[in-house]
């Protein structure tokens, strides 16, 4: 017997320069393979032959944020990284080439794959009332002890904009 796969979502990029990119993804409801009644979701994050992301994943990771927190901001100087909320929400504050910030909000509900190219600066906030987890696909798996990441400051952004969401 197999499950069912309905696509409520189809949205394709392909992602070919260098810049900070967000992507729909693919949502697929699953039905129960006895009586069809709804038993969850599938949510497409990358298959080899989207073209989504340029090299295959090197690393695979899940971040946690606790509630009405910030990560970062930092920058990675070697690899570009992908970002996708699966439990919770969180938006992700970025700072392109010309120092103009990207925010995109991704969701278990509404995913959303944020693509941050090497030395962009980024920080994902929990704007939920409970832990975030956002998987992360990475093109060059860290290492202990490396010097790859680097935390910088996003002095002139607005974080205060955040707190009445929060709270």
């Amino acid at each position: 017997m197999f499950e069912t796969f309905i696509c409520i979502k189809i949205h394709h990029i392909i992602v070919d320069n260098d810049q900070i990119t967000s992507i729909k993804l693919e949502k697929y409801v699953t039905k129960d393979i006895h009586d069809q009644h709804v038993n969850g979701t599938l949510t497409v994050i990358w298959r080899d032959w989207d073209n989504i992301i340029k090299n295959r994943p090197a690393m695979i990771y899940v971040s946690s944020v606790n509630p009405g927190e910030i990560k970062g901001p930092h920058l990675h100087i070697k690899r570009n990284t992908y970002f996708v909320c699966i439990h919770g929400k969180v938006v992700f504050i970025a700072k392109d080439e010309h120092d103009k910030y990207v925010e995109t909000e991704s969701s278990a509900d509404d995913p959303i794959l944020v693509c941050i190219p090497k030395k962009c600066a980024s920080a994902p906030v929990n704007i939920s009332n409970e832990i975030s987890r956002v998987l992360v696909l990475a093109d060059i798996a860290w290492r202990p002890n490396d010097d790859e990441m680097k935390n910088v400051s996003f002095d002139d952004y607005d974080w205060s904009k955040w707190d009445k969401i929060i709270n």
